[in-house]
């Protein structure tokens, strides 16, 4: 026993159970007389704390950090390390998963001007219906924006479907400055290869069994693998479409990125292009160089 709320507990105890007075308790406890007097002034925040397990029930793979910036969004005016001893004592503290230990790689893609559509990163995630029918999920990523570009699910995705969906990407957003991907057989296939001849863009493949070369897509993967696909029970491929589309329009407009400053992507996609357009005197004078920064690769 060493905090006084213990202590109090131990004095009370010894009170009831063996008809001690409050001095003598004091005394074996070891506890200051004055502190059994003593009533906390600090309000319960009842409400606070509702909304927090609110939050952390809908997010439930959050940490305190991103819990407390979705308060501060609601208007709540809070101090970070009070979200944290709340958050503390409502026990919503994540577990941690074990991850497998990855290849640590020394050759990767060449840096990027801090830019969107600069590079995209993309690979592949597999989960399971209850059914026990096996899907996976095409995942393409911007690097610099860290924006979720596209999430299809199918059953079968290969080289041919591959560049269907690229190709309509590159439509709507336009052609990028590089694509980088792992050596599957989809994505070295003879329908890729053509694809990225005719339409002019530089493929780049990870060195075999370094996928921490293709780092930003692997991390996006492990996002949606813990917040997403090891908290959902898929019953149809449908349904399976529907929540990862939602879940990959919440990551880029709502959920806060720590190496974004906490920004959502598309907020920090728009403050670049924002920063893109002004005159590079004015930026030089602003002491923001962010649209001219370079970002290293995965």
């Amino acid at each position: 026993m060493v905090t006084p709320a213990a202590k109090r507990q131990a004095v009370e105890h010894l009170q009831a159970a063996h008809g001690m007075s409050e001095r003598r308790a004091c005394g074996v406890v070891g506890a200051d007389r004055k502190s059994m007097r003593y009533r906390s002034r600090r309000a319960d925040d009842g409400e606070l704390r509702s909304r927090l397990r609110e939050l952390a029930q809908v997010r439930r793979r959050f940490g305190y950090r991103r819990l407390h910036i979705l308060l501060r969004r609601d208007g709540v005016v809070i101090n970070r390390k009070k979200t944290q001893r709340l958050y503390t004592e409502e026990g919503l503290t994540v577990r941690k998963r074990k991850s497998r230990r990855r290849a640590v790689g020394a050759r990767a893609a060449p840096p990027v001007v801090a830019l969107p559509n600069q590079r995209w990163s993309l690979d592949f995630v597999h989960d399971q219906l209850a059914s026990g029918r096996r899907f996976r999920v095409l995942n393409v990523v911007d690097d610099v924006t860290r924006e979720c570009l596209l999430a299809v699910a199918d059953t079968s995705i290969s080289g041919k479907r591959v560049v269907r969906e690229l190709a309509d990407l590159v439509a709507m957003r336009g052609r990028p400055g590089m694509i980088v991907s792992d050596n599957g057989t989809e994505l070295t296939s003879n329908a890729v290869l053509s694809w990225c001849g005719e339409a002019g863009i530089e493929w780049h493949y990870i060195a075999p069994g370094k996928p921490t070369q293709n780092g930003y897509v692997e991390s996006f993967n492990g996002r949606m693998r813990d917040e997403l696909l090891n908290e959902t029970l898929f019953m149809t491929l449908d349904q399976a479409r529907e929540t990862i589309a939602a879940w990959a329009d919440d990551y880029n407009t709502e959920r806060p990125h720590s190496s974004l400053g906490y920004q959502a992507p598309a907020v920090h996609a728009a403050g670049l292009i924002l920063a893109a357009s002004r005159p590079v005197d004015s930026v030089a004078e602003d002491g923001d160089n962010n649209g001219r920064s370079l970002v290293a690769a995965g």
